[in-house]
């Protein structure tokens, strides 16, 4: 239960940032949380950043780049 509502945060829209996931339909992408999750920046520093962002939006973030990584299939290449 928790997960679903987690990524129901997660909206794609064709007419909201090129139809990227973005957080519940603001002009914030999924990309812009975990690009600068990966720069160091950290959870308190981007909800200052993003005052309309809340910790369940960064979390769901998380949660939907996790999802896709988790259906990625990898075949070895010989």
């Amino acid at each position: 239960m928790i997960r679903e509502n987690l990524l129901r945060r997660i909206t794609v829209n064709p007419k909201v940032m090129v139809g990227k996931p973005t957080i519940r339909g603001l002009r914030i992408t999924v990309e812009q949380i975990l690009k600068a999750l990966a720069g160091g920046v950290n959870a308190e520093e981007l909800l200052e950043d993003y005052p309309e962002l809340e910790k369940e939006d960064i979390q769901a973030a998380i949660l939907y780049a996790s999802e896709l990584v988790n259906e990625e299939q990898v075949f070895a290449v010989r």
